[in-house]
């Protein structure tokens, strides 16, 4: 299926001018991320804030929600807004501002370009039904202050629709292309999870998709002895034993 649908050579197709850039470092990340999710769910979107538009939606839109692309395309960000959950959509517009805040307040303009935002919410398909999906936006364009105008968002539909926590988190690409996290916050409810350092979550995270001490270490620039003392704290902090455990806690918190 990902002959028939490779939404990554279809974003450069469309828009070369994110060839041989940082942008392709972050597509590589989503192209990872596709082993321990449904790609078949999946849909590419480039977002224009200023304008309130869709600039780009992949083939697959149309497959994952059943909805009109092209009249997505034509009435713009407010139209897919108007698909959101209404429980969740005050929800995900409070926490897309306390991530925008963040990035114009902590991070220095020359590192924004390295930064990923993931935010989940439910949205309506074409059959009035409400889908869990989780969105992974890398910042493409900046305007003059310094603010992400264009967006390059990568949207996964997993689940029924069922009530989830909406959490938002910001990650940036260190110089070995590695995530790490630099925001998350659970914006529904308490989690256990939330005790967890930035640390302890990139570790968690690198765990769950298989990677040894030494190779996080090498990755996060750190110890393997400081790995280790990372990994009894996660497994102590979240009362768990098991790789399949990590990976749960990843999905649901969004650290992947």
């Amino acid at each position: 299926m990902k002959e028939n649908l490779d939404f990554y050579n279809e974003i450069f197709k469309s828009h070369k001018q994110y060839e041989k850039t940082v942008v392709e470092k972050h597509i590589q990340k989503l192209r990872e991320l596709d082993e321990y999710l449904p790609p078949i769910q999946s849909f590419f979107a480039i977002t224009n804030t200023t304008k309130q538009a869709y600039e780009f939606l992949s083939k697959n839109f149309d497959y994952t929600l059943g909805l009109d692309r092209k009249k997505i395309a034509e009435l713009g960000v407010p139209f897919m807004l108007s698909h959101f959950h209404p429980d969740d959509l005050s929800i995900w517009l409070h926490a897309i501002e306390d991530l925008m805040k963040f990035t114009m307040s902590e991070v220095p303009f020359e590192d924004r370009v390295k930064l990923s935002y993931t935010l989940n919410f439910r949205i309506k398909n074409a059959k009035g039904e409400y889908l869990n999906a989780f969105e992974h936006q890398t910042p493409a364009y900046f305007d003059d202050q310094g603010k992400p105008v264009i967006g390059i968002t990568h949207c996964t539909i997993i689940g029924n629709g069922e009530p989830r926590p909406i959490i938002g988190s910001i990650k940036i690409l260190n110089d070995n292309d590695e995530y790490e996290m630099l925001y998350h916050k659970n914006y529904s409810q308490k989690l256990l999870t939330s005790s967890l350092t930035n640390r302890e979550i990139d570790v968690l995270r690198l765990l769950s998709i298989n990677n040894t001490s030494k190779q996080i270490a090498e990755k996060l620039f750190i110890s393997s002895h400081t790995v280790d003392t990372h990994r009894k704290n996660i497994y102590k902090k979240l009362n768990i034993n098991s790789t399949v455990d990590l990976v749960k806690q990843c999905l649901i918190n969004q650290f992947l």
